[in-house]
């Protein structure tokens, strides 16, 4: 389940993506972007439910505090599973999130979630697999593909940040939906990495 990635970024992808002139400016703006992060599926997923709705800083401080329930490690779906919810809940975490943590937990007991196997299907099968879980919709299951299993072709068009960033940098409407995607097929197959530098940009 844990895996660990290098932390450059392709010259390729930098290429590829400079051919877009909007793009190319980004890139030499905010240089190479670090690509370094120890990813572990089943943590990530429950820290994107915790994240759920709250501010970076509040949803760190009830990770933290979630995570001092179980000790050093980052507790198996059935250490889970066996802590009550109130217990659960004194970390700050909603009772209706502590439901869909649970649920996730329960999924994979039952099998009905194989966290070790997504990595081998396709991006559509990823989101139609996370999806199925309450507590789990586009957004998030777009985020597990960018950040968790380093898809390199994703982009979330639900996201307001990166539909932001195109209509600043585009001079399009927000609410464009279809013209925002069609932009978004220039940078095709790396549009993870694009996406990561629309974020920057809204810094």
């Amino acid at each position: 389940m844990d895996k660990k990635y290098n932390n450059r970024i392709p010259r390729e992808i930098l290429i590829n993506l400079n051919k877009d002139p909007v793009m190319k400016r980004l890139i030499k703006k905010h240089g190479e972007l670090e690509w370094d992060w120890e990813v572990d599926l089943f943590s990530d997923l429950i820290e994107s439910i915790i994240n759920q709705q709250l501010s970076d800083k509040a949803a760190a401080t009830i990770f933290k505090r979630f995570k001092s329930l179980f000790g050093k490690k980052f507790p198996k779906p059935e250490e889970i599973l066996k802590l009550s919810d109130e217990k659960i809940r004194e970390s700050g975490i909603s009772f209706s999130k502590i439901k869909y943590i649970k649920g996730i937990c329960e999924a994979i007991k039952k099998g009905e979630l194989e966290l070790d196997k997504l990595d081998s299907l396709s991006d559509e099968k990823v989101v139609e697999e996370l999806v199925k879980l309450k507590g789990i919709g586009q957004w998030t299951a777009e985020m597990m593909l960018m950040f968790s299993l380093k898809r390199m072709d994703v982009f979330s068009v639900g996201d307001l940040g990166l539909r932001t960033a195109v209509s600043k940098l585009y001079k399009i409407d927000r609410s464009d939906v279809k013209k925002i995607e069609e932009i978004s097929l220039r940078w095709k197959p790396y549009r993870t990495i694009a996406a990561r530098y629309l974020w920057r940009s809204l810094d």
